[in-house]
């Protein structure tokens, strides 16, 4: 695919590694109204969607499910989220090398996220650096989330490339649907939260077992 000249990437579950940290504060909020623990491996389900899907999912599991106890639960959840953005949290093996070679290759990166904008920004920057990204976008208010391609595609006019010329990554369902509504080429990460199988139904153009693999699916 020698016509690609951008990487778009998710952040949770493709770049960086948060299930403990999501399941951490997640637990944290629900015990604070007698909620039992949930496990860590079922977090990996239950993500992808942004925090009040998730925070929705957690709730199900318990059948309190509702607009009080939601509000009550996601408030616990930022609260503690936001004073320790970074706990438990890196860049998976191989990623940092990764968008070294795209850099050096002429390759633009960016983030794509449901996470809400100042929290994949916080992360980013501490992370792999200030302005280490050519474009850095998560959830703002008002805005449509993945799998909508509308930040996918504002992404691409802000690089100067057009979607067909942008690789899309991800390690959900959601993320292929976003490479696809986007008309983006879509790749299935393995090294995240869900399965090859996930990956496969949903269409992924490919699918990637580890971050070498992208360099060779853009011929670099």
């Amino acid at each position: 695919m020698s016509n690609i000249k951008a990487c778009i990437f998710d952040l949770d579950g493709t770049l960086t590694n948060t299930i403990n940290a999501i399941a951490h504060f997640g637990n944290i909020a629900l015990a604070a109204f007698g909620l039992p623990e949930i496990p860590v491996e079922d977090y990996k389900i239950y993500v992808g969607d942004g925090r009040d899907k998730l925070i929705h999912r957690m709730l199900g599991v318990y059948g309190k499910d509702n607009a009080e106890m939601f509000e009550k639960v996601r408030d616990v959840y930022d609260e503690n989220y936001e004073n320790d953005y970074l706990y438990d949290t890196d860049a998976y093996d191989g990623i940092r090398e990764l968008l070294e070679e795209l850099k050096e290759n002429g390759i633009k990166i960016a983030v794509c996220s449901n996470k809400p904008d100042n929290v994949v920004h916080f992360v980013t920057d501490n992370i792999f650096g200030e302005n280490y990204f050519d474009a850095v976008h998560g959830v703002i208010d008002g805005m449509p989330t993945k799998p909508n391609p509308f930040t996918a595609l504002e992404i691409a006019k802000k690089l100067g490339v057009k979607p067909s010329e942008c690789l899309f990554l991800g390690d959900t369902n959601v993320d292929i649907f976003t490479a696809k509504n986007a008309e983006m080429t879509s790749v299935g990460v393995l090294w995240g939260f869900r399965t090859r199988n996930e990956l496969v139904q949903a269409g992924a153009d490919y699918i990637a077992e580890n971050p070498h693999v992208i360099l060779q699916l853009i011929g670099r």
